[in-house]
């Protein structure tokens, strides 16, 4: 069994890596975030309107999710 500082040591270490974790992954979902702006620039200068294109999307996914459903529904 460890001891009380022991464990003191190992929460406290374990807080110092996922705080760096943290970090890095803050850095990189700033870095997709820059890349997705820029596409986003790129298909509005070549005249895609990307509002009706996520709304097509999400009519898709919404349509999508129905059909499982009622897949589920007289599955179960």
């Amino acid at each position: 069994m460890q001891s009380k500082d022991e464990q003191i040591g190992f929460h406290k270490g374990s807080l110092a890596v996922l705080a760096k974790e943290q970090e890095a992954f803050m850095q990189m979902l700033s870095l997709v975030q820059q890349f997705m702006q820029a596409h986003i620039k790129a298909l509005k200068d070549l005249g895609v309107d990307i509002e009706a294109e996520m709304k097509k999307a999400q009519t898709a996914m919404k349509n999508q999710q129905k059909q499982e459903k009622s897949i589920d529904e007289r599955l179960g």
